[in-house]
């Protein structure tokens, strides 16, 4: 039996981008595979209770490590992201965590080809 190594992290590059509070553009990023502590912890805050749409933004604070320079990543920082930013990183969420990779099986309009596409570096 070979194994091979899980991809546990995976790079990213946000549509817009977020702004910090003295303007820097941060855009590149990295999220990890989640935990189950991951999306069992959100469930006892109460900002979730009073809310079920934060959910979200508590598990995107938990599982994205590094967001250009920044190395915090807390729920202000996703709170202030724009929504095109936020339904990315959804998505993204979604996809690697289903899946297990970045990529996107997509079919050329002219020449009907299959092939796949790294949804990662979007907007780069």
């Amino acid at each position: 039996m070979i194994e091979t190594a899980l991809q546990t992290e995976f790079e990213f590059m946000l549509p817009r981008g977020y702004v910090d509070r003295d303007g820097t553009m941060h855009r590149s990023g990295i999220m990890r595979l989640a935990t189950a502590m991951d999306e069992i912890a959100p469930m006892r805050d109460p900002r979730v209770r009073g809310n079920q749409a934060y959910l979200v933004v508590i598990l995107l604070s938990r599982v994205i490590k590094k967001l250009g320079d920044l190395r915090d990543i807390n729920t202000g920082v996703i709170e202030a992201l724009f929504s095109a930013d936020l339904a990315y990183l959804q998505d993204f969420y979604r996809r690697i965590n289903e899946t297990g990779t970045s990529t996107v099986e997509v079919v050329c309009p002219e020449c009907e080809h299959h092939f796949e596409m790294d949804v990662s570096p979007v907007g780069g």
